[in-house]
């Protein structure tokens, strides 16, 4: 089985961020989502993937590379507009080849990982096999119609009137059958090819299409509140590890890991948080669910439920509460402010009075 993991498209929804970088690569718990993503496909035995990249495709190479420290043979396979799901497999059809194969959306986050689903599609092999989960408002995404055989009966994108609360997410397993599927279909009135049509296709067909339901933690991460909710979930799985220099006047409470390299004074740390390599924190209160990437430097601030991502500055700022401050960004305060939450994209300088 080969992997495909889609990491093109242009992440609107986490603008002015992801004017500079790709969306997959924003952090949580101080790892990009899309490694995230290919761990998770690594643990399930999978060693070739195929990478769909776009705009961004040089800065996802550079972060990836070939694979090798993951585990992974990675192939980048580009997608010149982002013109639909189907419309990756279809320009992966070479690479892919006659295998069976799971595709990954590289902006979703499943914590418990994929394993349980992929033994299902082993052991049941049809033709394909969806995950889905149970949401509160399906009207927001592809919905199953699902029987209780776990076979399904129809599916629609974004639909009115939903038929079921089954939430198709971002992992889907396919046999080679999707290859003709997807030559079948036309674009959407959006001018994409959707894999939900592909699928649909199969249905009507005559193909076996399974749904797996997922029960543990899924976010997509294209929103800024999904992000932090993400990393506040993946933080508090974390266990105390501290291997940078903390002063005898600065305390930690809780799950803390403190980088190699990592320089922390007269401060109070309170986990679940991350501190990556080379930071600096002085004069500070660093509270819960906050990841701090490399070679940051917080000064005389107060922040809590946040990312700042590697080389941003806060100084003389607080409290901030459920922000994400981009690479390089300077954030600065003169005294007496009240609590902020920013977004602030790469190379900024915000001064918040």
């Amino acid at each position: 089985m080969k992997a495909l993991v889609l990491s093109g498209g242009l992440g609107t929804r986490l603008r002015p961020l992801t004017h500079s970088m790709a969306k997959q690569l924003v952090p949580v718990a101080n790892k990009p989502v899309l490694v995230h993503c290919l761990e998770a496909i690594r643990r399930i035995g999978i060693t070739e993937a195929g990478i769909i990249v776009g705009d961004h495709a040089d800065e996802i190479t550079a972060e990836i590379g070939d694979g090798a420290s993951l585990g992974l043979d990675i192939t980048y396979i580009r997608q010149e507009a982002p013109l639909g799901l189907a419309h990756c497999v279809a320009v992966a059809e070479d690479f892919l080849g006659g295998d069976d194969f799971v595709m990954y959306l590289g902006d979703n986050v499943l914590v418990e990982g994929i394993g349980a689903a992929a033994e299902s599609f082993a052991a049941r092999r049809p033709a394909a096999q969806i995950l889905v989960t149970k949401v509160l408002d399906p009207r927001q995404y592809g919905v199953a119609e699902v029987g209780d055989d776990q076979v399904v009966r129809g599916l629609v994108e974004k639909p009115a009137d939903p038929v079921s609360d089954l939430a198709v997410i971002g992992v889907y397993f396919f046999t080679p059958a999707i290859h003709e599927a997807v030559r079948a279909i036309r674009p959407s009135g959006r001018g994409e090819l959707e894999i939900t049509d592909a699928l649909q296709h199969l249905v009507a067909e005559g193909r076996t299409v399974t749904a797996f339901e997922y029960s543990g933690y899924w976010q997509d991460t294209g929103k800024t509140d999904g992000l932090l909710e993400c990393n506040r979930v993946l933080l508090d799985r974390i266990e105390r590890e501290v291997h940078g220099r903390i002063d005898d006047e600065s305390r930690i409470d809780g799950a803390v890991v403190v980088a190699p390299g990592a320089t922390v004074t007269r401060s109070r740390l309170t986990g679940p948080l991350v501190i990556g390599p080379g930071t600096v924190v002085r004069n500070s209160r660093i509270g819960p669910h906050t990841a701090l990437g490399e070679g940051c430097t917080v000064q005389d601030a107060d922040v809590e439920d946040s990312i700042l991502l590697d080389g941003a500055v806060l100084d003389g700022v607080g409290p901030v509460r459920g922000s994400l401050i981009g690479r390089r960004s300077r954030v600065t305060s003169p005294p007496g402010a009240h609590a902020h939450r920013l977004v602030v994209g790469d190379d900024c300088r915000a001064v918040v009075a």
